[in-house]
């Protein structure tokens, strides 16, 4: 954990957030499996993203000194109209901020503000392997609830995904 004098702000992202947020995002292409895009964004492409989401498609930031640390959003899990209750989830932090709480932090976040707007199923996709990412599902209420087997391949590697469902109760 940071220690109490670091004051981490989580709050709604703003399009004054996209280069932190890119350059978080683009790290994770090139050096982790929490993605599956291999190359790079830009921050055109990341705007059109951004503007992607609305009130029921959240993003927020984690904030440390004016740093954008971390980031979490609720994108559409689908285009078609049966879906419109369901979202998918994404988080990354910084590399050197992760393991502090961040994670933890952004996670609760993102899935309290689901609830606000509506969503009625939270969808999440791990690749193998990502064992911190699977607990902070399960401290929030994630259940599992299957594996696509060796559908990813990165870093010269067959990758299974492990599928995580949150269903919020009315």
């Amino acid at each position: 954990m940071l220690s109490d004098c670091i004051l981490i702000k989580i709050r709604a992202a703003t399009l004054k957030d996209l280069k932190g947020i890119t350059e978080i995002y683009n790290h994770a292409i090139l050096n982790t499996t929490a993605t599956f895009d291999t190359e790079p964004k830009t921050i055109q492409e990341q705007k059109k993203w951004f503007k992607e989401h609305g009130s029921k498609n959240p993003i927020v930031v984690a904030e440390i000194d004016k740093e954008i640390v971390g980031f979490s959003s609720l994108s559409k899990y689908s285009t078609r109209c049966a879906y419109s209750d369901t979202a998918e989830i994404s988080i990354y932090v910084k590399e050197k901020y992760r393991g502090k709480g961040i994670g933890k932090k952004l996670i609760k976040e993102i899935v309290d503000a689901g609830e606000k707007t509506g969503i009625h199923a939270i969808i999440s996709r791990i690749a193998e392997g990502n064992k911190i990412s699977i607990h902070l599902h399960d401290i929030v209420g994630f259940k599992h609830v299957g594996i696509y087997k060796e559908v990813g391949y990165k870093f010269g590697k067959k990758l299974d995904v492990y599928l995580m469902e949150k269903i919020y109760k009315k």
